[in-house]
């Protein structure tokens, strides 16, 4: 998939294109209907099937006391995308001045630049542009006159309930990650850029990759069984979580860390993606390193008592 920063980028060659426009945090069911009708578009038309998202939720620049933790990180929503057969991904940088157009010079634009443009599908309750001025409506409207297509889906519902990117945050923040992975399509996975620790994992016996967590939901403290695949090899992982309440820092911070099993090798600055299996205890505050050294040891084998697949 081919991933771009400006609609100019595309270079359709004079081939329709077939749009999706939506944040799509998690790409969640209702996400995956959207970007499907469009690439059922595209393939009924010859065209090209473009997935437009920002890189960041509008609301860190609009309204940032409203701004929510993400299900994603970029990387991983554009993977998501990827997997569902898009031709390509135009991440849109979300700032100031783009917030500002109205939704009518929004479509406007991806009209001229993407030329020519066959279809627009977002969700039927999508609002965009300054001041929400963008809706389904404008876009039936619009399409008269560039004479494009259409697509206002409704809200894919499960089990009597609308699958919405607000109701799987609160099932991650609640450790129902069953109702995650069955809203999302797919196994919950947290994602990070690994980034440098203080190495008391690896003082303890037991070297970790430590996960950047900011901007993203999160689920309750703990120790996970989790799996990762790296290089195209799929590894178990024993996943901590929380503040490390036994090595009594002054200023404990939240910690991602991932003891990868059995993987021998340098992971700094790359993202790691980790699917989180069972819950295998709470965050515990133990008298000594030596104590939490032992838990550990048992934490792993029973990580491996659960093989990945």
């Amino acid at each position: 998939m081919k991933i771009i920063g400006d609609a100019t980028e595309l270079r359709s060659g004079g081939r329709p294109v077939c749009l999706a426009i939506g944040v799509f945090d998690g790409i969640h069911l209702g996400h995956q209907a959207i970007i499907r009708q469009t690439i059922a578009d595209a393939r009924a038309q010859n065209a090209l099937a473009l997935v437009l998202t920002f890189d960041r939720h509008p609301n860190a620049v609009v309204a940032p006391d409203r701004e929510p933790s993400l299900i994603y990180t970029l990387p991983q929503k554009l993977r998501a995308i990827a997997t569902l057969g898009a031709d390509a991904a135009l991440v849109i940088p979300f700032d100031l001045a783009f917030s500002r157009q109205t939704g009518r010079e929004f479509v406007l634009s991806l009209a001229r630049d993407l030329a020519p443009l066959h279809s627009i599908c977002v969700g039927a309750a999508f609002t965009f542009g300054h001041r929400r001025s963008g809706h389904v409506n404008l876009l039936k409207t619009l399409s008269a006159e560039l004479n494009f297509a259409v697509h206002g889906l409704t809200a894919v519902t499960l089990h009597g309930h609308v699958v919405s990117s607000t109701r799987i945050r609160e099932t991650i923040r609640a450790g129902r990650l069953t109702d995650t992975t069955e809203m999302l399509g797919r196994p919950y996975a947290l994602a990070g850029r690994i980034v440098t620790g203080d190495r008391l994992g690896r003082q303890l016996g037991f070297p970790t990759a430590n996960l950047d967590p900011t901007g993203l939901c999160l689920p309750p403290s703990g120790v996970y069984a989790g799996r990762t695949r790296i290089q195209d090899r799929i590894y178990a992982v024993a996943l901590n979580l929380g503040h490390r309440p036994t090595l009594a820092s002054p200023t404990p911070a939240l910690r991602v860390e991932a003891h990868v099993l059995d993987y021998q090798g340098d992971l700094y600055g790359q993202e790691l993606e980790i699917e989180l299996g069972d819950h295998l205890r709470p965050e515990i505050k133990f008298s000594t390193p030596a104590e939490l050294s032992a838990q550990i040891a048992r934490d792993l084998q029973s990580v491996r008592a659960r093989p990945p697949t």
